[in-house]
């Protein structure tokens, strides 16, 4: 069996996620040490080796259906001889493909002759749909129980007080409302990036 193609991996990416494929690896923030904490929640059984069900189950957890079999053969060329997952540098060589391959077309800053979003636009809607991760009733405000509800499924062991958890609230807060709505949260993002 070849490797895929690149449209074989968007194709899988794509109809993994059910809030879309904005919500993938975009963040420029994500810088060698948010990355390797990532790698640690995934790496479930401590072996410093992610396997594809380990994959697979953090991606469920995130709410993005997979088909092992198609996710298998995406990141087996990622995958040393010889290991039955990948490592951390095999995971940042990962990222950063799946970052490419995205996002590769994102340097423009009009509409192109197909009638693609610019940069900006792109940008405002790839917040919008990371912004509803969060928010999951759909008022418009990230509360502290909706925060708790996401760190838990990722793992996070701030997870377990809420008073941090209202503390991360109450630091992006701007209007001292107990909530962050989308202006604070775009903020807070970019915040972020620039770190």
């Amino acid at each position: 069996m070849g490797s895929p193609t690149t449209e074989e991996k968007k194709s899988l990416l794509k109809s993994s996620s059910s809030v879309s494929n904005s919500f993938g690896l975009r963040s420029p923030s994500l810088n060698s040490v948010r990355l390797r904490r990532i790698f640690d929640l995934f790496d479930t059984d401590h072996d410093s080796l992610i396997s594809v069900d380990e994959l697979s189950r953090a991606l469920v957890l995130l709410g993005l259906e997979t088909n092992v079999a198609e996710l298998d053969s995406v990141i087996k060329d990622y995958i040393q001889p010889g290991n039955d997952g990948l490592t951390f540098e095999d995971f940042q060589a990962l990222h950063k493909s799946l970052g490419e391959l995205f996002f590769e077309d994102c340097a423009g800053g009009d509409e192109d002759e197909n009638g693609n979003q610019d940069s900006g636009k792109q940008e405002e809607t790839d917040m919008a749909e990371a912004f509803k991760v969060f928010d999951e009733d759909g008022d418009g405000f990230i509360s502290a129980k909706e925060l708790q509800v996401v760190l838990e499924k990722l793992g996070f062991a701030e997870a377990s007080e809420m008073a941090r958890v209202e503390m991360m609230i109450s630091s992006v807060d701007r209007n001292a409302d107990g909530m962050v709505d989308f202006s604070e949260f775009k903020d807070m993002m970019k915040n972020i990036a620039l770190k």
